[in-house]
């Protein structure tokens, strides 16, 4: 009887680890959220105070004390740092637009869906419109049932007379 609780023999005698469940999604979210902060005020303020502080360190330390300055003139290491971080933000702003592409897609398609779902809604009320236009020609309007009711009692009323005027002759004979 085999045992289901027990993992099958491998060929290779390896034993297969299990990853662990990761959030694929995490990095796209990581990416976002870091070219939303580098497109802001505060990243730009945060950055020119950096720049500044390391220009005025080094060119102070460079002036008094020469061995203490660990960028001087023309701050080639302020130079790496800045390619450093322009090679890694580049792709991390282009995988943010990535995913803002796809989910403006996403809602354009969903856009397209409502308003072909509003169009066949409003054809099908026009047919139905029409329809009903079509279908009270056929019926009596309140007007026109007040005129026929007008016309009968008219009539009925001539009848009346007539049949009142042949008594009247009839008794007078």
């Amino acid at each position: 009887m085999a045992n289901f609780d027990e993992p099958l023999e491998s060929t290779s005698g390896r034993r297969r680890r299990r990853r662990p469940n990761r959030d694929t999604d995490a990095f796209g979210r990581f990416a976002e959220r870091t070219a939303r902060f580098m497109g802001s005020p505060r990243f730009i303020l945060y950055m020119t105070v950096f720049v500044v502080v390391w220009i005025t360190a080094n060119v102070v330390l460079f002036h008094f004390a020469k061995k203490y300055a660990w960028d001087p003139y023309p701050f080639i290491l302020l130079n790496l740092a800045f390619s450093t971080q322009a090679s890694y933000s580049a792709p991390l702003i282009l995988l943010a637009q990535n995913r803002q592409d796809d989910r403006d897609r996403v809602i354009a398609e969903q856009d397209r869906q409502r308003a072909d779902r509003n169009l066949a809604d409003t054809e099908y009320l026009t047919r139905e419109i029409a329809g009903l236009r079509q279908s009270m020609n056929e019926v009596a309007t309140r007007s026109f049932v007040r005129s026929e009711l007008r016309d009968s009692i008219e009539s009925l009323l001539r009848e009346y007379e007539a049949i009142q005027r042949e008594r009247q002759d009839g008794e007078e004979n």
